[in-house]
């Protein structure tokens, strides 16, 4: 989802104009986060001998329970393969990166038969990974590390859609607190200079279309940008008045969304997709679509408006 920002006015200036914005009922995966505490009190955290691991048919059952809370990247090699010895690095260095976001399992497939079949890998290396127990291909071949980190990056916005989103530990330490991914753009934000925000976080996903954080960070600028200075229970009676106004409509939903009544948001927006054509139809998915993101995937309210809103277009 890409917007047009509009013309940025000076930091200092947007964060005056817009202190008294509360974005606090939308989720703020973009903020820096608490400090993690043990790793044993952390429902999310997998406590790994290694994020790098060697695997057999034995304990594959294993790495398939691992798969529910974090994405299990499996590296099919052998060790007569002269191109998995080059690849194998670079996957494990890649993993490593992203600080048990994901974890490595290794089969090796001669020493594996049973699982090089279960994949159906008639060559190696190849790529495959397991979330929430089902297969996910990736790759064959030897590529370069930014192919695959862009691979895996991926892997990473689909496990999220689906509700996986842990982090491994390695035993004995700690998971790291995780700070602000786009730390420019995201001080802009929480400074309320949004269009500032906008040109940042657009700029960040023209470079990397797949960067959830860029797309959650530019989904709530433009939310800022619309209800700045603007009276959110004006806006919602505005559109009460007129229930067939797409405008008023998709102001009075944002309005909702920064309320706390999601649900109510996408019922307006939905109903008015049902009666719609042509560019006010798309302009009204769009913003649906844009309000997804606000919210994430794993919202209650954004898994049954998604429901509805495919009802809604076919």
């Amino acid at each position: 989802m890409t917007t047009d920002p509009s013309q940025a006015a000076s930091h200092s200036q947007s964060g005056q104009q817009n202190q008294g914005l509360d974005l606090s009922a939308v989720r703020s995966r973009n903020l820096p986060q608490e400090p993690a505490g043990r790793a044993a009190q952390d429902p999310n955290a997998v406590v790994l001998p290694s994020l790098v691991f060697d695997v057999d048919e034995a304990g594959f059952n294993d790495v398939v329970a691992i798969s529910d809370r974090v994405p299990v990247v499996i590296d099919l090699w052998a060790e007569w393969c002269g191109p998995c010895k080059q690849l194998s690095p670079i996957i494990e260095r890649v993993v490593t990166s992203f600080g048990g976001k994901l974890v490595l399992a290794k089969v090796d497939v001669d020493a594996n038969p049973r699982l090089q079949q279960a994949f159906g890998v008639q060559s190696i290396p190849t790529v495959v990974a397991i979330v929430k127990g089902q297969p996910v291909p990736l790759f064959q071949g030897a590529l370069p590390e930014p192919q695959v980190k862009a691979y895996f990056d991926e892997l990473l916005r689909l496990a999220a859609e689906n509700g996986v989103s842990g982090q491994a530990v390695v035993d004995g330490a700690e998971p790291e607190p995780q700070g602000p991914a786009h730390p420019e753009a995201e001080a802009a934000l929480a400074a309320g200079d949004f269009a500032t925000a906008e040109q940042l976080f657009t700029a960040v996903l023209a470079e990397s279309p797949a960067d959830a954080e860029a797309k959650l960070g530019l989904a709530k600028a433009g939310l800022g940008r619309r209800l700045a200075g603007a009276d959110p229970a004006q806006l919602i009676s505005a559109a009460d008045a007129d229930p067939k106004n797409a405008e008023a409509a998709m102001a009075a939903a944002d309005a909702e969304i920064v309320g706390g009544d999601p649900e109510r948001a996408f019922t307006r927006l939905i109903a008015l997709i049902r009666t719609s054509a042509g560019d006010e139809k798309e302009a009204l998915r769009l913003r649906v679509l844009e309000l997804f993101e606000v919210l994430g995937a794993d919202d209650p309210a954004v898994t049954k408006a998604r429901t509805a809103l495919m009802r809604a277009l076919f």
